[in-house]
């Protein structure tokens, strides 16, 4: 078995307009210092990274890697999460969206589709060039408007929606594959892909496409009433990276998974820090140790509640905590009596 890494932190939710949240270097040493041994950088932030130098420069990529080392971190995987939502827009969410992408392809949502491809492009460039073998990433949505059908779907429409889906990811997934590199999404609502049925339907559109792999989050499953430990059973060879992010789901007699367009504090599902929500982590990381992930563990910091700073100083203790060093031996080999052939035959009675 093997033992994952951690703990990471993914820096999109503390990026900030003051030191140290307005720079790489700040972060990263901030990130050390709150006791993370890894960092996740989101390539859409531009005061993090320059995504065309690290997409084309190997140099780039080593400088900076080499700025997280002295930090006192390590980058543990890039994430195009908000370019890869970019990549299929519905266009009742046009106008929302924009704000996600640069400003010279605002208003023009074909211009902004190839932008968003040619960004998720260079992050597996980048990936490559910094020696990572993942990034995360959301796969977009053009079916979510009709997740619960009112009036009914006509015939074909979810069909024609993962056709298109897959159409936009397949050149993605081979550029991928050329550069060794797997795209793991985060499955979520507001995603087309969101579950483990979506993420099927999807993996039959792209020919069970190789690196189409799964960003694992169990709050996401809290918050649909799925069973998420179930999820790493029967996705264990799709599974490559890991968000420790916890959630807690109070339904009551005025509100459910739908959470009657209330703010974050006052839904049925909201998002909670690390160890105060409802996620068995102590399940959690025991089966991602007994499936050998190898990844990281990243905390994922998103909390109604808890001020950002406290959560991730308590997040990576906690994440640190739960991490398993597996062993190298069994617990019983004290009373191992040896064997062989003949001896397991006496044992069967085979042999007098």
């Amino acid at each position: 078995m093997k033992t994952m890494k951690g703990p990471g932190l993914f820096l999109a939710q503390f990026v900030g307009s003051e030191p140290p949240f307005d720079n790489f270097d700040g972060l990263s040493r901030w990130a050390a210092e709150c006791g993370y041994a890894g960092a996740q950088v989101p390539t859409a932030e531009t005061c993090l990274m320059d995504l065309d130098k690290a997409a084309t420069s190997t140099d780039y990529c080593d400088d900076l890697k080499g700025r997280a080392a002295e930090a006192g971190v390590e980058i543990t995987e890039l994430s195009a999460h908000l370019q890869g939502q970019l990549v299929a827009v519905h266009p009742a969410y046009d106008l929302a969206f924009d704000g996600f992408a640069d400003a010279s392809v605002h208003g023009d949502p074909k211009a902004r589709q190839a932008w968003a491809v040619d960004q998720v492009k260079k992050t597996i460039d980048a990936a490559a060039n910094m020696g990572l073998t993942k990034i995360a990433a959301f796969s977009g949505a053009l079916a979510w408007p009709f997740v619960y059908p009112w009036p009914q779907r006509p015939a074909g429409l979810i069909d024609a929606a993962f056709d298109e889906l897959a159409a936009r990811w397949l050149p993605i997934f081979d550029h991928a594959e050329e550069r060794g590199v797997d795209v793991c999404f985060e499955l979520h609502p507001g995603e087309d892909l969101h579950d483990g049925v979506t993420f099927e339907m999807f993996l039959d559109k792209v020919k069970q496409h190789n690196r189409a792999r799964i960003l694992y989050d169990p709050s996401h499953f809290v918050l649909q009433a799925m069973d998420y430990l179930e999820f790493i059973d029967i996705y264990a060879d799709r599974i490559a990276m890991f968000h420790v992010k916890d959630a807690e789901f109070r339904p009551n007699g005025r509100q459910g998974v739908y959470g009657g367009y209330q703010g974050w504090v006052d839904r049925a599902g909201r998002f909670r820090s690390p160890g105060d929500g409802q996620v068995d982590f102590g399940a959690v990381f025991s089966k991602l140790a007994a499936i050998d992930f190898d990844g990281w563990a990243v905390v994922e910091w998103e909390c109604a509640l808890k001020h950002p700073e406290d959560g991730a100083r308590e997040g990576a203790a906690f994440t640190r905590d739960h991490i398993i060093r597996v062993t190298d031996r069994a617990f019983d080999d004290f009373a191992g009596t040896g064997a062989d052939d003949a001896t397991n035959r006496k044992l069967l009675g085979l042999e007098g």
